[in-house]
């Protein structure tokens, strides 16, 4: 096990999954734990970065910082998507490496399995054919950073840990109606049609001032407001949203990402991810997820349900759908001794009311929230 005192740093701290492995190692009794925001510590600043790993001297590293969204975002900055993460990842990757970090845990993202993978998705289906194309960007940086820590586990004999979740959402989530994962910006269509339905200005003037869209928050007309809302397919007799609505996904609470996580840091080690005696040594990243999926359009009931929308969901088909299934095979982190516990039923009724609260709260008690 890992000494509770030894100085841990975790990159990316104030995102989705960074902020819950933050949490979650705070209640395990972790009490050296070291967190950067951007504006402290720019990760596509080699200096910086460099800087930075003089000073602290971290003795393991959590990589849970990337630069991610959903399928507009992928298919509108290509390639900030590939530039940046791989940016990102040779900077706090190659500094673990030339100040001893002790052990790393990269994540990465199941994207990086090709379209056209086998259901479900095992390791070993890692580059075996193309990749969905409209992610192409992202889950190449992905993939180079799995294999950065590989090949310097094989020469330099590191232990640094890949780990692939699938699609995640929880608290401290990206609800932009453009660039967030799907779940977080379907809940918050549907959360503003809602108001829309009923009238209640006072809900939505308070989540478009703690996020506002366009630079249109809670002061401005209702004209200006409904005219905004619309653009995004939010009316308050409808949610529009993008493809067919067929796509199988599967999600996984974030705050069990985690425990995963953590879980492996203290556990596993390279030489727990493969077969011995394996002449070709590849593939050892682990999947991370539940093993379980539903439709993009039992999803969105499922959130109209909890939410309590009245209104229809309408989906376009003349707009991507991404990749039709993605579902991972959880067998080789099962084995190694983890399970999920949160169901999607359970996880999207605590978002709902954490994005209450924390939408409700005043500025100085809520987080930062996200600037659409």
């Amino acid at each position: 096990m890992i000494d509770k005192n030894a100085k841990i740093y975790v990159a990316g701290h104030r995102g989705l999954v960074g902020s819950a492995i933050y949490k979650n190692l705070q209640e395990k009794g972790y009490t050296n734990l070291v967190g950067r925001t951007h504006a402290e510590l720019d990760l596509l600043d080699g200096v910086a970065v460099k800087r930075f790993f003089d000073e602290e001297r971290p003795e393991y590293v959590i990589l849970a910082a990337a630069y991610v969204g959903g399928i507009l975002a992928n298919s509108r900055y290509r390639a900030d998507f590939i530039y940046r993460n791989l940016q990102i990842q040779q900077n706090v990757i190659g500094e673990s490496f030339r100040h001893g970090v002790k052990k790393l845990v990269f994540l990465g993202s199941t994207c990086i399995y090709p379209r056209d993978a086998e259901q479900p998705m095992r390791e070993e289906a890692l580059l075996t054919s193309p990749l969905e194309y409209t992610n192409e960007p992202y889950a190449i940086a992905k993939i180079a950073g799995l294999k950065m820590c590989e090949s310097f586990n094989l020469q330099y004999g590191t232990n640094y840990i890949a780990v692939m979740p699938t699609n995640l959402y929880g608290p401290n989530d990206n609800f932009h109606l453009e660039n967030s994962h799907v779940l977080p910006a379907m809940m918050r269509k549907i959360l503003l049609a809602k108001g829309l339905r009923e009238g209640d200005w006072a809900m939505i003037r308070r989540d478009l001032d703690r996020r506002p869209v366009e630079g249109v928050d809670g002061s401005a007309e209702a004209k200006a407001i409904e005219a905004v809302l619309n653009k995004y397919g939010i009316y308050a007799d409808r949610v529009e949203l993008w493809g067919t609505g067929r796509p199988l996904r599967e999600f996984l609470w974030s705050e069990e990402m985690a425990d995963a996580t953590v879980f492996v840091m203290e556990r596993v080690d390279f030489k727990d991810t493969f077969q011995p005696g394996d002449k070709d040594i590849r593939n050892c990243h682990i999947n991370i997820g539940t093993g379980k999926e539903l439709t993009i359009a039992q999803l969105a009931d499922l959130i109209r349900r909890t939410v309590g929308f009245e209104g229809e969901i309408r989906f376009d088909p003349s707009k991507p759908d991404g990749t039709m299934r993605k579902l991972t095979d959880v067998s080789k982190l099962h084995r190694l001794g983890w399970h999920h516990r949160v169901e999607i039923e359970e996880g999207v009724k605590r978002l709902y009311e954490w994005y209450r609260r924390e939408r409700d709260a005043p500025s100085s008690v809520a987080g930062s929230g996200n600037r659409d």
